[in-house]
Formats: structure tokens, sequence, C-alpha cells
């Protein structure tokens, strides 16, 4: 992988530094606060692809950062519905078993206090 990486960089080098010997020409830019009186073409343009290049990396990983933040609110409240609706199941199995559990205790309350109220 280093070597790919390694191999791309240098492509990069010489495809800028063919670009700048190729485009001699010189020509006044105007920067919006300052002029330079005399540049390259192929300077400027190398120049403005990395620019471009680093400006879009900027904007790409703020970007995804906004994405990478709203996947995860999305997750998280998924998984707050999902454990709302176990807290819900759970707590009607519990007034389910305390409801059987007290008819139960009423039940034997009533045996028992049948049993005595019969004569032997």
């Amino acid at each position: 992988m280093r070597f790919i990486l390694g191999l791309l960089l240098v492509a990069v080098f010489v495809y800028s530094l063919a670009l700048v010997l190729i485009n001699g020409t010189e020509l006044p830019v105007d920067l919006w606060f300052t002029q330079v009186p005399a540049m390259r073409l192929g300077l400027l343009l190398l120049l403005t692809l990395v620019i471009g290049i680093v400006l879009g990396l900027l904007i790409g990983v703020q970007l995804f950062r906004v994405f990478q933040t709203r996947w995860e609110i999305n997750r998280l409240r998924k998984d707050i519905e999902h454990l709302r609706k176990e807290q819900i199941q759970s707590a009607q199995f519990a007034a389910a078993e305390a409801a059987a559990s007290a008819r139960h205790e009423k039940t034997v309350l009533d045996v028992q206090s049948q049993d005595r109220s019969t004569p032997l």
C-alpha cells in the first residue's frame, strides 16, 4: 500500500512539474486583495488545483462529520424507542405477575377462612 501511495505521489509531482514547465506564459493575476504583476500560467494552475483540493477535503470532512452525527442520532433514537418498548413490556409483565400473585393470595386466604368456618 505504501508503494502505491509513493508511486501516486511521484506521479502527481511529475504532473505538477510538467504543468508548470509546459505552461510558461507569464500573465498578470488579480488575487482579489492584491495583484501579482507576472505569474507563470502553470504555477497559477497548480496553485488553484492545490487550493481546490484542500478546500474540497476540508468541506468533505465537515460534511462527513455532519452526516456521521445525523446517522448516530438516528441510531440512538431507534435504540431509545426499542428500550422504551422493552421497558413497557417488562412493566406490563410485572403488573400481570403482581395481579396474579394478589389473586392467588386472596384465593388462599378465602380457602383458609372457609376451612376455619366449617365444623369438623
